[in-house]
């Protein structure tokens, strides 16, 4: 039986970041029609969720939409979602048109926009497509996300860099918030952590165990600590891109992630699956995610990794059964 106390109230990881004191839940999807975009947008509303994701890929082993276009749409149907993106390949777009994009996004959304961005790399022919050089996504991604906000001012902004130049730019209508959407950055490697703390207002992950994410943070807010950025006292959201599959018999639901997610990424996933994903009962899968919150994570994005016909039915049973074991209902 899961101690449902323990659950809800074990939200205390030892970091100097000021962290959100509630638990949101979301979960990436994509739409190929406006029915499945209400589709979407009604499941994630009766079923308990805060937010919907998309993810972003120029070419990609599986279908992929714009995520912009999408989100646009559930924007339209939903007053009340949070909308996000996890992850925004930025450093394969020029970030003028990037900040126009998200500044019109968190218009239309009325302020319910998190700009998720990753460097990528996975797959280098889109890098290739778009004529960025691989070796260049590291410096271009910290150009730009100094470049955004000052551009989400409304004011005029001039910038010289390595990368992106421009003079007396205005661009208008300023963002709803002040500095714009929160970016939460996704990032691996050190380098990219650090630069989470120097620039970003939150860190999203995936592919990490619950004691990677806790050494990420670290490094993070190291990094927020020598920038100056601790004691300007700024929230930091954190979020974590969560594969999961409810069955009764574990062994089949690591069948079925393994099997969508090898296709997805072209390589092996089983073991990375069976490292990274929640899978099992309810109850297991709750445990699972109840670590993630123990070392630090605030939203958690469910990723249903199975046949895409029962992924609308999972994502069901992950807000009506596992939810509730982790958030109290008043919440």
């Amino acid at each position: 039986r899961v101690d449902t106390q323990r659950m809800t109230m074990s939200l205390s990881p030892s970091t100097a970041l000021q962290l959100d004191d509630r638990v949101r839940f979301g979960f990436i999807t994509g739409s190929t029609s406006p029915a499945g975009a209400r589709r979407n947008v009604e499941l994630a509303e009766s079923a308990g969720y805060d937010s919907l994701w998309t993810g972003d890929h120029i070419a990609f082993p599986l279908p992929i939409h714009d995520p912009f276009v999408q989100l646009a749409q559930y924007a339209v149907l939903s007053d009340r979602l949070l909308l996000g993106t996890s992850v925004y390949l930025l450093p394969l777009r020029h970030p003028t048109v990037v900040a126009k994009q998200v500044a019109s996004m968190d218009h239309l959304s009325d302020g319910r926009f998190i700009f998720g961005v990753g460097q990528g790399g996975e797959f280098p022919k889109e890098y290739e497509a778009c004529s960025v050089p691989l070796g260049e996504r590291g410096s271009r991604m910290s150009e730009a996300l100094r470049i955004l906000p000052r551009l989400w001012t409304g004011e005029e902004v001039s910038h010289s860099g390595k990368h992106f130049s421009f003079d007396s730019v205005c661009m208008r209508p300023a963002t709803t918030r002040p500095g714009g959407p929160p970016i939460w950055c996704g990032a691996r490697s050190e380098p990219a952590l650090r630069r989470t703390g120097r620039l970003a207002g939150g860190y999203v992950s995936y592919a990490v165990t619950p004691s990677m994410f806790a050494d990420a943070l670290r490094v993070i807010e190291q990094a927020a600590e020598s920038a100056g950025r601790l004691t300007a006292g700024l929230p930091f959201g954190t979020g974590h891109l969560l594969f999961a599959w409810i069955e009764d018999d574990p062994e089949v639901a690591l069948d079925k992630a393994t099997d969508h997610l090898s296709r997805r990424y072209a390589m092996d996933f089983r073991k990375a699956a069976r490292k990274y994903a929640a899978l099992g009962r309810p109850e297991d899968v709750a445990e699972r995610v109840q670590a993630y919150l123990d070392q630090g994570v605030r939203h958690i994005i469910v990723d249903a990794t199975g046949p895409g016909a029962e992924r609308e039915s999972q994502l069901e049973r992950f807000g009506k059964e596992v939810i509730p074991l982790l958030r109290p209902a008043a919440a």
